[in-house]
């Protein structure tokens, strides 16, 4: 079975439940319902993994420390990207080869994805132009005041996920792991999604 390739951009001081919510949410999704599925790879449909600017260890808030998978060079094609938030995101609004990455990446992706404050890199990127976009509470007059910054006319919403034309935006943290689950129904069916909800003891209404 040929699995899609999932990649998480991590990067110093990015929220940790930001992106390990939904690494977790990715990796535990089996096609094969019950529990003895989720200790195999065979029925598992997506390959997920994690790319940093650099293969030298990052530091995500909490001080925890974590090894990329793949420094950006090294990547395999992605085919859903995920972009999380942190206070990270801060010094990467300005960091060209990030920025670029994420750029170049997103137009070979069939979906882009963010948490949190990673909207404002997909909207520093120039990926947000037109559309609609939610993030944490606590940042949307940033991500406002940087589509006014890039004349980008977007529609900032307070929302816990705003999808528009294959771009999905959610809200802080825990939201991202209402948002992998979407995703999942959205690949795999709403079955498929309920059962590792269930394996993983999450609650989705």
């Amino acid at each position: 079975m040929r699995k899609v390739n999932v990649g998480i951009l991590i990067f110093d001081m990015v929220e940790l439940l930001d992106f390990a919510g939904p690494f977790e949410v990715f990796s535990r999704t089996r096609l094969t319902p019950g529990i003895e599925a989720r200790r195999s790879e065979i029925s598992a449909p997506l390959c997920v993994f994690t790319v940093s600017k650099s293969d030298k260890p990052i530091t995500a808030t909490g001080g925890l420390r974590i090894v990329p998978h793949f420094c950006f060079e090294a990547a395999p094609p992605i085919e859903l990207l995920v972009i999380p938030g942190g206070v990270g995101t801060r010094t990467l609004l300005a960091e060209r080869a990030t920025l670029d990455w994420i750029r170049a990446t997103a137009a070979q992706t069939k979906r882009v994805s963010s948490i949190c404050t990673g909207s404002l890199l997909l909207a520093r990127a120039g990926l947000l132009n037109g559309k609609r976009a939610t993030t944490h509470w606590g940042a949307l007059d940033l991500l406002q005041q940087i589509s006014d910054s890039l004349q980008a006319s977007i529609h900032v919403e307070r929302s816990a996920r705003v999808v528009d034309d294959g771009v999905i935006t959610s809200a802080g943290i825990s939201a991202g792991i209402d948002m992998a689950f979407y995703v999942v129904e959205q690949m795999f069916g709403k079955e498929i999604a309920d059962e590792t909800a269930h394996y993983m003891e999450y609650y989705r209404p």
